[in-house]
């Protein structure tokens, strides 16, 4: 029997922005085919770009084994993605697109993308050339950004409905990986098939048997069985990622305040010690004060050249991080002339102004606004 979830979902876990959870009962049933790895030096990194509440990946973690498994997730929605944050390892709110990712870090992929189309403005329709000749699909966006973040051996989940499989989708199914099976979802809610794969070392050969398979699943020829209660098949084993000198990357281009926040008080320690080391300049470069007080054209200056910044203490305790920049600007200036016929000339000059701002990051400890951004132009 499939066991009850241990991770509570949102009281409203409705379909929103094409978001469609997988059951509980689907969930339960495809963990009973994956294990983890005996043996391998390395974490084993499961991996999940649509997170949704983060259910299926802690459940994920959970089967795996919590000691030596980490879960990492993105989800766009705000809610969703705050409630994911509470269950796994790491979560990032906002676009997977937005989000710097190291290819072949997972040992698990669990992919259960939005599904319908794209907008014809979307970043990955037909420019890139990933959908040349094919329907620009999300599920489809997603598979080709995300399979190549698995490792070669590594075990992708894919949670689709069965008519995403047209003739494209399923090429690339059967040239990415091998070992595959596809069955349908335990409760035919949205008409899900999950399908397991095992990544392979693509050399552009296509698997024609697996290929025409899915294309069947695609068009209603072949109906998979449903997925077994009890798994009876070889297990998928989800190895650890070797260790490599390359850094592992998992990160957002940009962070709202309240994630700047959260990753502010979670590295709070550790911050602080390393301020010298990474914002305040050597000590052997000696700093002299100007001889008279800057004006605003030499503080642009200085400003530009990157000498405004670093780590400042103030004489009652305060710590601030602080960097400086500069920005251009227009000013307009409207001028009315007076003709010798009585009329009037209007005559606009714009000028370029070089604005210096200095951006402030509270670090006094106990500071009531701690992590708050101040800004001096």
């Amino acid at each position: 029997m499939a066991k009850a979830l241990m991770f509570p979902r949102l009281a409203q876990n409705f379909i929103k922005n094409g978001y469609y959870p997988t059951d509980d009962v689907t969930i339960a049933r495809t963990l009973s085919a994956l294990v983890a790895a005996e043996d391998g030096a390395g974490q084993l990194r499961i991996l999940d770009p649509c997170a949704g509440e983060g259910v299926a990946l802690a459940e994920c973690k959970h089967a795996l084994g919590k000691g030596s498994t980490v879960a990492f997730g993105i989800e766009y929605d705000a809610e969703r993605a705050w409630h994911a944050k509470t269950v796994l390892d790491h979560c990032i709110h906002g676009d997977f697109n937005g989000c710097v990712v190291s290819p072949g870090s997972f040992g698990l992929l669990w992919l259960n993308p939005p599904y319908g189309d794209m907008v014809k403005d979307d970043e990955g329709n037909g420019a890139n050339g990933l959908f040349k000749d094919s329907r620009p699909r999300l599920e489809k966006h997603f598979y080709q950004r995300t399979h190549g973040l698995l490792q070669v051996g590594g075990v992708m989940v894919l949670i689709l409905p069965s008519t995403s499989y047209d003739k494209q989708l399923s090429a690339w199914v059967a040239t990415h990986f091998r070992e595959v099976k596809v069955f349908c979802a335990a409760t035919n809610k949205f008409k899900q098939t999950v399908l397991f794969g095992i990544k392979q070392r693509s050399n552009g050969n296509i698997d024609t048997a697996l290929r025409q398979h899915l294309l069947a699943i695609g068009v209603g020829d072949v109906v998979p069985d449903e997925l077994p209660e009890t798994w009876f098949f070889q297990p998928y084993t989800v190895p650890a990622v070797p260790e490599t000198r390359r850094p592992f990357k998992f990160a957002a281009a940009s962070l709202d305040a309240a994630q700047l926040q959260q990753e502010l008080a979670k590295h709070q320690g550790a911050l602080e010690q390393q301020f010298t080391g990474l914002f305040q300049q050597a000590a052997a470069q000696a700093n002299r004060r100007p001889l008279r007080q800057m004006t605003g054209w030499h503080t642009a200056l200085a400003l530009a050249a990157g000498q405004v910044g670093g780590v400042v203490r103030s004489d009652d305790g305060r710590v601030y991080l602080i960097k400086g920049s500069t920005h251009k600007e227009k000013r307009t200036e409207t001028r009315i002339h007076e003709n010798l016929d009585g009329s009037q000339t209007e005559e606009r000059i714009d000028t370029d102004v070089f604005v210096p701002v200095i951006r402030a990051l509270d670090f006094t400890p106990n500071s009531p606004t701690y992590g708050d951004m101040l800004m001096i132009r």
